[in-house]
Formats: structure tokens, C-alpha cells, sequence
């Protein structure tokens, strides 16, 4: 149990934070809100409420009287264990997710629909298998079955009046009908739609890219058996985005495969990696969030040639090739070669939009989809959330992107529900994003997209370091290694609508 006085009143809750567990005593408090150490998610500490994401679930509150100048706190042993979900109750909404990364948004969306007192239909239809899962897991525990990462468990969804269709993919939208056509050929008609299907990874467009044991690792399935597969096998990863270096950095990718020999190619970039890595394309969502990942000077980099990545500077991949129809080696542009038994790529994504190509919804030159802070679209009775959209963001003055972070979708979905229901809500929310690498858990709050300068705090070769990121003189980000919970409270700052000038953070 942590307790908490705010000014002159106690409040009694759950100590650790529902998503990754994370102790909460250790996080930040401003007024009545408390925010994760870890992932950011926010809890009002008078109900235990959630006001940020990422936790899908609030925490416990228990019953706090005060006799004498003692705090007393009744609690059932049973709760204690247990995280605090939130009351539901029982428009026919249809909700559209193809290949998300995570699936929060039309999950979230859902849930919202639900809490809110929405008792009408609700459908939400994918081209997956499994129901919304932990896809950050990915890359990190490759040896987990999809069920252990599903964020909600199908009886869940049964439990709150919430249709799920697995393998269920859409194929286009006639938003004068009001109808989705699918491609088994069925269409169903809809009162109110979300679209949320997310993005997919970038495809190869080398000589060989269609030879066997080449993955992209988008599910449980492909985790699994490029786990399987790269055991004590030449494995090589193209890209070293967050999932490539995530991948080398899984604390439970077999040592034999960390033993081979490897390279990875990043934005004109080659690295030898345990497990080689290439990456000769961009594959960071922005140079926001991986730029000090990938630079030179900075410890995580430092982290992975510890471990034996050496970078080879502006080289690129031009070529696979194979022996009896499968991957058996990487040829790169400068004419160096790489055995490879199994080949990952992870060179960016593009938003699952193609499907509404001919419509007169509104999207960007890359696909996203175009939305207000209500998360309307410019088709009425439509909106949108996730990874395929683009939206208004406040750190940038108003200015567009697509920020493809779990608890960014999550926000999404949110506000998508509350606006479905006619509330007029503006999105607001501060992107908050993590990764682990090699053990190390890196925190990135904010939008750094355009920065000028940066300011670093600790020491990078100590691997204890706070960056902030700064545009038109202030603070509009800040990434850390070991310096909890300093992103979170920058973020808390930054939700509050307050300026961080470069003098505050030197």
C-alpha cells in the first residue's frame, strides 16, 4: 500500500503500477496526480483513476481515517493482490485494426465506449489471430506464446459486450453507405467508425528479398521462429531501429546466436554486431527519439560495441543471396559479405491505409490519415487513432506528425470514444515512450521532432545521463538512461503547458 498526503489529506492506494508493475512510490506527485516512474502512465490518488496511458487498469484505493494523529487504512487482503479494473457498463460502433502494433487504440476506443455508459454494439474486426497484444515484447522475450502477451484475454472482451473478429481483414469503405467490405466479401454497416490499423513494417526492395528465412517480425509467430530458426545460427538484422537493436539486445536470444558473427546497416550506417545488424535505410520513426540510440558518442551505443558491434560507417545492403531457396548471405554496397542463415528487417513502416485509396477521406503524402485533437477525421461519423493517423501535436506548435509510441494509440483511442459520445474533448497528452537494451531501460517523453539543441545532464560514459531537446529555446524533450523517474517528471511538466528554457535545464 503507498500512502500519500496531498496538503492535509491522506489517500491510500495500490504501490505499484498496473502496466510493468513499477514501484509508485518513486514517481512523481503534482496535486492529485501521480505519475509511473517508469512508462509514464498517469493516477488520480483520490479514486485511482487513469489520466494518462499506458496502463489499461487503475489502481486500488483503500479507506484512510485518521484517529488521534494516526492513519488508519482498511484494506481486504484479497485487493491488495490484485490490480484495480475499472467498472463497466453495459450507437453500433465498428472498430477496424489490421496489423497495429499493439492494437491499443481500438481497444482502448472500446473500453472508453464502455466506461462511459455506451450500451449499444460495438465490433471491432482485425486480420490477426489473437486479440490487441504486447508487441514491445516482442523483441525482448521471443520465446513468450501470444496469449502470454495479450493485454486483454478474449472472455474479457465476451465479459463487456465487445464483439472481437479475428482474421477479419478490410479491404475498403464506402463512407456514403456507411459500410466496410471485408475479404471473405461480407460488409457490415456502421453508425459511428474508428479506423486504427495502425502501420506495417517497410518491405525490402533488394535482389533476394523474397527468399526464405527473410522476416519481418510482426507477431508472436514471426518472434517465435526467428528464435527458433537463429539459434546458433549467422542471424542478420536489417536496420538498426528500436526493433533491431531491441532484437540483438533480448536478454533472451540464445547465447549461441550472440556468438555468431553479425552486421547491422543504419541512415548510411553498417554495424558487425554479435548477431549482424544492417542498415542502410531509415528506420527510425525520426531522429527524435533514436538519435542518441545510434550516436556515436552516447553510452547506448557504447552498450552495444561493448558487446561487440562495430559500425561501419555509409555502407548499405544491395543484395541477398541464397542457396536452395533460403537467405544464405548479405552483400553490401562496398562489396563486403555476411553469411546469413536468418535475416530480420526492421527499416521503418508505413501506415495500413491502402485499403481506403480512392476515398475522399483526407491523408498525408505517406498515407497517414489526417485528423483534428477530437480525432475526427474530414468524413463525418469517421474517426481515427493509432500509428495510421497524423495528428496535431502541441510540442510543435500545432504542427502534424505520426507518432507511432503504445501510449500515444492508447491517448487516441481515448479521446476517439469520448468524441464518438459528443463531449468535445481535445486531445492532450505528452508522447511517452521506453525500450530496453541490454538490460537498460531508456525513457523518451515529449517531441523532439525539429530540435536545435540539446543540453546533457550525467555522464554518457557512465551510462546515467538526462538529454533535453530543445526548439525556438526550449524544452520540447528529454531522454534519459538510469534517472528515474527525472522523464517523468519532465513530462508532468510539459502536460501542465509549462516552458522549459535552455537555462532551466543547463
Amino acid at each position: 500500500v503507498l500512502l500519500v498526503r496531498n496538503r492535509k489529506e491522506f489517500s491510500a492506494l495500490g504501490s505499484k503500477c498496473p502496466h510493468y508493475g513499477a514501484p509508485l512510490s518513486k514517481g512523481v506527485l503534482r496535486g492529485e496526480r501521480l505519475r509511473c516512474p517508469w512508462h509514464g502512465a498517469c493516477f488520480n490518488i483520490r479514486t485511482g483513476d487513469i489520466e494518462e496511458y499506458p496502463s489499461l487498469d487503475c489502481i486500488s484505493c483503500f479507506k484512510v481515517t485518521v484517529e488521534e494523529g494516526k492513519v488508519f487504512v482498511t484494506a481486504k487482503k484479497k485487493v491488495l493482490t490484485l490490480p484495480a479494473a475499472p467498472e463497466h457498463e453495459q450507437h453500433l460502433g465498428l472498430g477496424l485494426r489490421r496489423a497495429s502494433p499493439i492494437g491499443v487504440a481500438a481497444l482502448v476506443c472500446a473500453e472508453t465506449l464502455r466506461q462511459e455508459g455506451f450500451t449499444g454494439r460495438i465490433v471491432m474486426a482485425t486480420k490477426e489471430k489473437h486479440v490487441p497484444y504486447d508487441k514491445s515484447k516482442l523483441s525482448k522475450e521471443m520465446d513468450l506464446k501470444a496469449e502470454d502477451i495479450y493485454l486483454r484475454k478474449p472472455e474479457f472482451l465476451d465479459a463487456q459486450g465487445i464483439e472481437f473478429w479475428t482474421e477479419k481483414e478490410a479491404v475498403s469503405v464506402d463512407f456514403q453507405k456507411q459500410q466496410v467490405r471485408f475479404m471473405d466479401g461480407s460488409c457490415q454497416k456502421y453508425h459511428q467508425l474508428l479506423i486504427a490499423t495502425g502501420s506495417h513494417s517497410s518491405f525490402l526492395k533488394v535482389p533476394g528479398a523474397d527468399l526464405q528465412n527473410v522476416y519481418i517480425l510482426q507477431t508472436p509467430e514471426d518472434s517465435r521462429k526467428i528464435l527458433e530458426l537463429a539459434t546458433g545460427k549467422n542471424l542478420v538484422i536489417i536496420g538498426a531501429s528500436f526493433v533491431g537493436t531491441g532484437l540483438e539486445g533480448a536478454s533472451r536470444v540464445p547465447a549461441a546466436a550472440r556468438d555468431t558473427n553479425g552486421t547491422s546497416l543504419q541512415p548510411g550506417a553498417a554495424a558487425v554486431l554479435p548477431a549482424w545488424v544492417l542498415a542502410g535505410h531509415s528506420c527510425f520513426y525520426s531522429s527524435t527519439a533514436g538519435n542518441f540510440l545510434m550516436n556515436t558518442e552516447t553510452s547506448p551505443f557504447q552498450m552495444l560495441q561493448n558487446k561487440g558491434v562495430k559500425f561501419h560507417m555509409k555502407s548499405e545492403l544491395c543484395e541477398l543471396k541464397g542457396k536452395d531457396g533460403k537467405v544464405a548471405e548479405a552483400v553490401l554496397a562496398n562489396g563486403e559479405k555476411f553469411p546469413a542463415d536468418v535475416v530480420v528487417v526492421g527499416i521503418g513502416s508505413t501506415p495500413n491505409s491502402a485499403f481506403l485509396k480512392g476515398t475522399s477521406i483526407a491523408r498525408d503524402d505517406k498515407g497517414a490519415i489526417l485528423v483534428d485533437l477530437h480525432m475526427q477525421t474530414n468524413i463525418p461519423n469517421v474517426f481515427a487513432a493509432g500509428d495510421v493517423v497524423s495528428f496535431p501535436v502541441a510540442l510543435l506548435n500545432g504542427d502534424r506528425s505520426s507518432i507511432h509510441h503504445q501510449q500515444v494509440a492508447e491517448a487516441h483511442g481515448h479521446f476517439a470514444a469520448l468524441n464518438m459520445l459528443k463531449k468535445k474533448k481535445e486531445l492532450h497528452t505528452v508522447p511517452f515512450f521506453w525500450t530496453t537494451l541490454l538490460g537498460k531501460s531508456i525513457r523518451y517523453a515529449g517531441c523532439g521532432k525539429g530540435y536545435t539543441d540539446t543540453v546533457v545532464k550525467g555522464s554518457l560514459e557512465q551510462q546515467k545521463f538526462l538529454i533535453f531537446y530543445l526548439r525556438d529555446g526550449h524544452v520540447t524533450a528529454a531522454a534519459s538512461l538510469n534517472c528515474d523517474p527525472m522523464v517523468s517528471l519532465i513530462a508532468e511538466v510539459l502536460y501542465l503547458g509549462k516552458v522549459i528554457s535552455k537555462e532551466e535545464a543547463e
